[in-house]
């Protein structure tokens, strides 16, 4: 018997099929497109569970259901509304949405991330928090590029956007440049200072980077698994599969665990950020404005006299100039520039004026050359401070040997350089050597650096030595 359908007037058959779509017969008005730019499971979201981060806030009603909606709404569905790119979003989160370009990659691993992420409600809160300082300059410089913006996301996989993490590889910022790759890139790396740290050059050094991997595989994908991995590694995975006639994109090649999670962790937060409705997530606005500023710095000036003055927490202070490892820092340094949050660049200026006005220190520390007989116990009582804290401050491992002529930074006699200040003020030392039982990331062997036992003195770091080569060399890694 031949379909109703097929022998009715067209009039008719329209009108039937407006019927069967309002009683539900049809599909789903809502149902996202095949050429949708992101396309993340909804089954996914409703395995998961997440708790306060997950949940819409309380003063939000939940959404009707649908079967409580008037049958108009479900027979015609609102036409989407177009998004005027020639009007800047008030909220980075839509700015960054915008500027998605990578193609999607379609993995069962990406449906395992995005419930491990969506599981760890608190750790993404974490992760959004910190990113809030960061996230508005590397958009810029991205845009300024005119590369993909997912690529700001890819701090939130290398080191959820904390600028002192380290890696058992010695890898460090929210980059995470090893100290081959960080000197190949021009990041200072002294006695004062790593720049792999500071946020401004690490992000130039690391978007570099990526530009120059893309240009090398002319595939995103591919060039974030030579971020990871190394782009020597990757280009002989891909020869490995042209020889053996296999397809050579990043699904294909053969790659370390930690490789082949690496492109599924970023499409898994890519997922959750452009649609977090789709997985239940209240994802707090960011303004789509600067966080901070650039201001000059005094020549010499303690890391906890700057926070005071420009009104801030130690922390705060730390966070936006996370590269200075020691309490104090020194015109010598390289650099000549702080970070500080836009609205309280006015008050730092102001009370540094007024400080030097009253011929007030800029710092309580010193520097002091051990003498013949001295200990860096005799040498901390005589300076009020536990060895301890003595070491600490000057990066003193038990590998590292002093004698005569060894230069020590210590308090002045009568300064107010607290222990409690001087731990806060202080990141966390880095490894000496990677762990004997490496981690996934430390696929290749950090270049080893020379001994702290040879840091006499501080001096001006070599900038002709540190020159980025023409091309990034094969064979390093991150």
């Amino acid at each position: 018997m031949p379909v109703l359908s097929f022998q009715l007037a067209p009039w008719r058959r329209l009108g039937l099929l407006l019927l069967s779509t309002a009683l539900g017969l049809g599909g789903c008005a809502n149902a996202p497109r095949a050429s949708d730019t992101v396309a993340p499971m909804a089954e996914q979201a409703a395995s998961v569970t997440p708790s306060s981060l997950v949940s819409n806030p309380p003063s939000e009603p939940s959404p009707p259901r649908l079967e409580t909606l008037p049958r108009a709404a479900i027979a015609a569905p609102p036409a989407p509304v177009p998004i005027d790119l020639t009007v800047p979003p008030e909220d980075l989160w839509q700015r960054i949405r915008n500027g998605f370009a990578m193609p999607d990659l379609h993995d069962p691993l990406v449906a395992d991330r995005q419930s491990w992420y969506l599981n760890r409600p608190e750790m993404l809160r974490r992760i959004f928090e910190r990113g809030r300082r960061y996230l508005y300059h590397i958009v810029g410089e991205l845009e300024k590029r005119g590369m993909p913006t997912e690529l700001a996301l890819l701090p939130m996989v290398e080191s959820a956007f904390n600028p002192q993490a380290v890696s058992r590889a010695r890898a460090m910022g929210i980059w995470q440049f090893i100290p081959s790759t960080g000197k190949n890139y021009a990041l200072d790396q002294n006695w004062w200072v790593d720049e792999r740290r500071d946020i401004i050059a690490s992000t130039e050094a690391a978007l570099n980077y990526l530009q120059a991997v893309y240009e090398m595989h002319g595939d995103w994908h591919l060039a974030l698994a030579s971020y990871n991995w190394g782009e020597g590694a990757v280009a002989r995975a891909i020869a490995k599969n042209q020889a053996k006639g296999l397809p050579t994109d990043y699904a294909s090649l053969t790659m370390p665990a930690e490789t082949r999670y690496y492109v599924p962790k970023l499409q898994a937060l890519k997922n959750i950020i452009a649609q977090p409705e789709l997985f239940g997530i209240h994802l707090p606005p960011i303004p789509n404005q600067p966080y901070f500023e650039t201001v000059m710095k005094p020549e010499r000036v303690d890391v906890a006299i700057a926070a005071r003055l420009a009104g801030i927490s130690v922390e705060e202070f730390l966070a936006l100039n996370p590269a200075y490892h020691r309490p104090v820092i020194d015109g010598n340094k390289g650099g000549e520039e702080l970070l500080l949050p836009v609205s309280k660049v006015g008050t730092f200026l102001a009370n540094l004026a007024r400080w030097e006005a009253e011929e007030r220190p800029l710092s309580n520390w010193l520097t002091y050359a051990m003498k013949k007989g001295d200990t860096l116990a005799r040498v901390a009582k005589r300076f009020a401070i536990s060895e301890a804290t003595l070491r600490q401050i000057n990066g003193i491992t038990p590998r590292v040997k002093v004698g005569p002529g060894f230069t020590l930074l210590v308090p002045r006699p009568g300064s107010q350089a607290s222990a409690e200040l001087i731990a806060r003020a202080l990141p966390p030392p880095a490894p000496e050597k990677p762990s004997a039982t490496p981690s996934k990331r430390a696929v290749k062997p950090a270049v080893k650096a020379p001994p702290k036992a040879k840091l006499k003195a501080p001096a001006k770091p070599n900038k002709a030595a540190l020159r980025p080569p023409a091309k990034p060399a094969a064979k390093k890694k991150r």
